[in-house]
């Protein structure tokens, strides 16, 4: 007879795959690292093949242990979906949903109307903050699912990439700041993606240039740009009124794409948070590039 797969062993599986950790994966499964280790030990004999093999202090998934984890997700996800069928009550109760404050403006009217209208009784508590703080939020079981500037680094293969779009540089349409020798720039703190982009690529081409204006706050370097202060690298979607975006023929040359993720909780699944990431997928994928801010 063949084996029965356990599905608490395959939660922590996905778990340890998710964190990157059998230490953080102990925390969100609530268990002893022991009991960790030996679920795995014991799901590695019923599966019969290796499943984590050791990389210098880390333990990585064998390709079967790549196989394993679509299967896994994919069980316990029914298995909680299963529950939930039986479950004849409207949703209700609260979600917890993070987005950088670079992409509150332009999507979340979107997403929250969207939800709103489909789960009337579920209040949704949103909170602003960088990509790699709203990823320690999640890892802290501070957050049920979160939109970031996907880098593959911060959420090690757990995010799900849902919107595409170019990374552009701007300046005021009524000023000439980017015409100056030594281009002023306006950009997020030293570890975002984008200031990193932003200044490896002038510094490639020996375009001199020096950080001004230097916020986590959208606001703050879109008000720098129009008021003629700063140059800055943003996204399509964070495009406003009164920005003009510069080209190869204005001597800047082009960024690498911007690629938003979705990432969920992986200390718990829930057709709450479910609704929701759907929810956001829908809306992403329906939002259009504004034409205010056109290429000139």
């Amino acid at each position: 007879m063949a084996a029965v797969l356990d599905l608490d062993q395959l939660r922590t599986f996905v778990a340890i795959a998710e964190t990157g950790s059998f230490t953080r994966a102990a925390e969100t499964v609530f268990k002893t690292q022991s009991a960790v280790s030996m679920q795995m030990r014991r799901l590695e004999e019923r599966i019969g093949r290796p499943i984590f093999v050791r990389d210098g202090r880390q333990s990585r998934l064998t390709d079967e242990g790549e196989r394993l984890l679509g299967y896994a997700r994919r069980m316990v996800r029914l298995n909680d979906e299963t529950l939930a069928a039986f479950d004849e009550d409207e949703l209700t109760g609260r979600v917890r949903f993070g987005t950088p404050d670079d992409y509150a403006d332009r999507f979340l009217p979107e997403i929250l109307a969207r939800f709103a209208r489909s789960n009337p009784r579920v209040e949704v508590t949103v909170r602003c903050e960088p990509s790699s703080i709203l990823v320690e939020a999640l890892r802290a079981n501070e957050l049920d699912a979160a939109i970031i500037t996907h880098v593959a680094a911060l959420a090690k293969g757990s995010e799900q990439v849902v919107r595409r779009e170019p990374l552009l540089w701007v300046t005021s349409a009524r000023h000439s700041v980017h015409e100056l020798d030594v281009v002023p720039l306006a950009l997020g703190q030293a570890t975002c993606c984008w200031r990193l982009t932003a200044i490896e690529t002038l510094s490639r081409i020996g375009r001199a240039h020096r950080v001004l204006y230097t916020s986590w706050n959208a606001s703050v370097v879109g008000a720098a740009v129009l008021a003629g202060l700063a140059v800055s690298a943003l996204p399509e979607s964070a495009l406003r009124p009164g920005m003009r975006v510069l080209s190869e023929a204005d001597g800047y040359p082009r960024l690498q794409p911007v690629e938003i993720s979705l990432i969920r909780s992986w200390h718990q699944t829930s057709p709450l948070i479910d609704a929701l990431s759907e929810h956001v997928i829908c809306s992403l994928d329906n939002i259009s590039v504004p034409l205010t801010a056109a290429a000139e």
